[in-house]
C-alpha cells in the first residue's frame, strides 16, 4: 500500500462530461448536463446556450445574484434534486473568496462545480515517546462517509463568516475546544483537489491548522457529527494512512501534510516529492477539453 493513492483519489481522470458554469464570461464552476438540463425551469436566472451555462445577463450585483441563486437552489432541494437546503452560503468565484461574486448554499454547491472551501485541524500532543494524534470517528448517520475516521476538527467554510470565525465555531461544535484555545491554532498552509463525486465535479481547497493540546485536554462533540474520539501514536495514525482507507477521502491529505511537515516522512522517501506536488493542485479554470472528455 502507499501513501500516494490518497493523492489519486482525489484527483482522479475526468471521464465524462462537465459543461462550464460562467458569471459576466467568467468560470466559475462545472456542471453535467443533466443537471444544466434541471436548471431550465429557471429561465429568469439561468441561461443554457452552445454547451455552456449562464447566470442570466440581467442579473447583476452580489446581492441580485444570490437572491436568485437561492430561489431556485430551495426549489431544487425541495424537489429532491440537490439534498436537502442547509443554510450555508458558499462563495461562487472565479478565484479566492475574497473575489465571490454571489453565494450558493451548500447543499448544491457541488451540483454547481464551484470552488469550495474548508477548514481541517491536526489537534495533537507531544508525550515522552512522540507525537500523537487526535482522531475523530464520524458518526453514522453522516450523509457523507459515515462512521469514517476523520480529522479532530474539520468543515466547511461558509461565505458569511471569516477563517478566524469559523475555526473558533467549527473547535468549539465539533471538538469542545474553547475559545482561547483554538486561537492558538496555528494556519500551516493549504491543500488542494479536484475531484469528480456522485454530486459533482468538487474543486475543493482546505485551509489546515495545526494545534498542539494539553496533555489532559480531552475533546468532547457538541454537535452529534462525532461518535468517538481517540489519541493514537503517530506511528499508528500513519500506518492506518498508508494501509487502509478508514479515513475520509481528504482527510488523508491532511494527514499526510502533517507527516511531511513534522518530519515523519523524509525527502528520500520514495514518494516525498510526489506527494509534497500533488497536495497541492492547481486549481485554475479547467480548459476547454472537459467540455468534450470521454
Amino acid at each position: 500500500m502507499s501513501y500516494f493513492r490518497h493523492v489519486e483519489a482525489c484527483n482522479p481522470p475526468v471521464q465524462e462530461v462537465f459543461w462550464p458554469w460562467r458569471i459576466d464570461d467568467l468560470a466559475v464552476g462545472w456542471v453535467r448536463p443533466d443537471f444544466a438540463s434541471k436548471l431550465a425551469r429557471f429561465p429568469e436566472t439561468f441561461e443554457l446556450d452552445d454547451s455552456e451555462l449562464r447566470l442570466a445577463s440581467g442579473l447583476q450585483g452580489f446581492v441580485a445574484r444570490s437572491a436568485a441563486i437561492e430561489q431556485a437552489a430551495r426549489q431544487l432541494a425541495g424537489a429532491g434534486v440537490t439534498p436537502p437546503y442547509m443554510e450555508e452560503p458558499y462563495a461562487v468565484t472565479p478565484g479566492g473568496r475574497e473575489s465571490a461574486l454571489c453565494v450558493v448554499d451548500r447543499s448544491a454547491a457541488a451540483f454547481f462545480g464551484v470552488r469550495s472551501f474548508g477548514q481541517h485541524l491536526n489537534g495533537f500532543v507531544r508525550k515522552a515517546d512522540g507525537i500523537h494524534m487526535w482522531i475523530g470517528r464520524r458518526a453514522r448517520d453522516r450523509l457523507l462517509f459515515p462512521g469514517a475516521l476523520d480529522n479532530m476538527v474539520a468543515g466547511g467554510l461558509p461565505h458569511s463568516l471569516s477563517l478566524e470565525e469559523n475555526l473558533v465555531k467549527e473547535c468549539g461544535e465539533e471538538a469542545g475546544v474553547p475559545k482561547e484555545l483554538a486561537q492558538k491554532a496555528v494556519p500551516v498552509g493549504a491543500i488542494s483537489y479536484n475531484r469528480v463525486a456522485k454530486r459533482g465535479f468538487r474543486r475543493d481547497v482546505l485551509y489546515c491548522y495545526d494545534l498542539e493540546l494539553p496533555d489532559g485536554f480531552v475533546p468532547v462533540n457538541t454537535d452529534g457529527e462525532v461518535e468517538e474520539f481517540m489519541l493514537l501514536p503517530l506511528a499508528d495514525v500513519a500506518a492506518i494512512v498508508r494501509e487502509t482507507d478508514e479515513f475520509k477521502l481528504n482527510c488523508n491529505l491532511v494527514v499526510i501534510d502533517f507527516l511531511i511537515r513534522h518530519g515523519w516522512m523524509e525527502p528520500h522517501s520514495p514518494e516525498y516529492l510526489a506527494l509534497v506536488l500533488g497536495l497541492r493542485q492547481p486549481l485554475a479554470a479547467m480548459d476547454q477539453s472537459l467540455i468534450h472528455a470521454v
